[in-house]
Formats: C-alpha cells, structure tokens, sequence
C-alpha cells in the first residue's frame, strides 16, 4: 500500500511537471529559523525510517526508495511550495487524489492489526490464565471486538 500511494504521487508530479515561478530556496531569513527547520527536518526523517522497532519491518526497501523519490520528484516539481501531504499540493485529479487515501486507510487498518496484536495476546492470556477462561474462538473474537470497540 505504500508504495501504491507513493506511486500515484510521484506519477502525478511528473504528469503536473514543473510549475510557474518555483523556487528551490530556504522559506526562513533568519539563521534561527534555518536551524530550526534543519532540525525539525533531521527529526521527521528519524521518526520516519527509524523511530519505531515495528515500522521498519513494514516498509521494504523498495517502498523506502520510493518514499525518496515522491520527496526528490515533488520538490523538483513544486519547489518549496510543496505542502506536508504531497497530495494536497496536487489537487487535481479528484478521483486520483482520492484512491490514494483509500490506499493509505486500508495501510492503516492492517498496520493497527500489526501493533495491537501484543494487547491482543496480553487480554487474551489473563482471561485464560487468572480468569479461567477456556479459549476458544469465540474468546478471540469477542475480546478483539470489545478491545477495538471501545
């Protein structure tokens, strides 16, 4: 799903190409502000790729690379214009924009399975084990619902 939503956007870029009176330039004046921003842009790389033990087994190195190529191909096409979220700077197609979101809620919902997976087990082990349920499927089943319910 990654690389479907990094896909369409590095895609629609290149389709949009490079806009009127782009400017490659610091936004900030002052030194202050520089520093800053390099700092702040230092900091959303780590969290990015390496700020979290599970995320990186989520992301293969081709999704990686892809991820670098939308940030190369979006800063040559927009310049320092390019907003956070690639696909709000696009606007156009509607319906693309769209599929790509879809792309990324359906990355999400699969990912929450991923991390909530040890409070799956950790419910599941105290009910059996101190509050003498049996396990069974349907123990599974509705002590996941209730937890994602809540």
């Amino acid at each position: 799903m990654p690389c479907s939503y990094s896909t369409i956007a590095w895609s629609a870029s290149l389709h949009k190409g490079v806009q009127k009176d782009v400017h490659y330039g610091y936004t900030t004046k002052s030194t202050a502000g520089e520093v800053f921003n390099f700092f702040s842009a230092l900091g959303v790389v780590a969290f990015v790729y390496a700020g979290h033990s599970v995320a990186l087994p989520l992301f293969t190195r081709d999704c990686i690379r892809m991820s670098i190529m939308v940030t190369v191909i979006g800063f040559w096409v927009f310049g320092n214009q390019v907003e956070d979220n690639i696909l709000v700077t696009l606007e156009k197609p509607i319906w693309l924009i769209a599929m790509a979101n879809m792309f990324v809620v359906v990355h999400v919902i699969g990912s929450y399975q991923i991390y909530a997976m040890p409070v799956f087990d950790m419910i599941e082990i105290v009910l059996v084990k101190k509050l003498k349920f049996t396990p069974t499927r349907t123990l599974r089943f509705v002590t996941r619902n209730v937890y994602v319910g809540k």
